[in-house]
């Protein structure tokens, strides 16, 4: 049996071992709120006495919480998203570290809602 020497193993480039910029840091949690449909009436606001910010839809399925120092009784949960479900089929949650980027919540909110349907 012989090996071809120049083609066996690991082989890599300089270019293949440059690190990536990812996106990190929080960011400004008003990219999240601007996911919303503007005046509406679909959703509402709510600040409480610790600064958290509450957003739920008209209709009590959807919810949205940014908690800035965490969640109060809870390990790190800076965003929960909560869809409620139907007697058919069961909702979900998703949580978000508080350090997760504000962007990407945004997008996984803006996906959320852009695939709900008035009934």
């Amino acid at each position: 049996m012989t090996v071809d020497v120049p083609n066996a193993g690991f082989r890599t480039t300089v270019r293949d071992l440059r690190l990536r910029e990812w996106l990190l840091g929080p960011g400004q949690p008003t990219e999240v709120i601007d996911s919303f449909p503007a005046a509406d009436g679909d959703f509402t606001f709510v600040t409480d006495d610790r600064a958290d910010l509450h957003i739920a839809s008209a209709d009590g399925r959807f919810y949205l919480g940014w908690f800035p120092d965490g969640r109060p009784g809870a390990e790190r949960e800076g965003w929960v998203l909560a869809v409620t479900g139907t007697a058919r089929t069961p909702g979900y949650r998703i949580v978000f570290e508080p350090g997760t980027p504000a962007r990407i919540v945004a997008a996984t909110v803006s996906e959320v809602l852009a695939t709900a349907r008035k009934r």
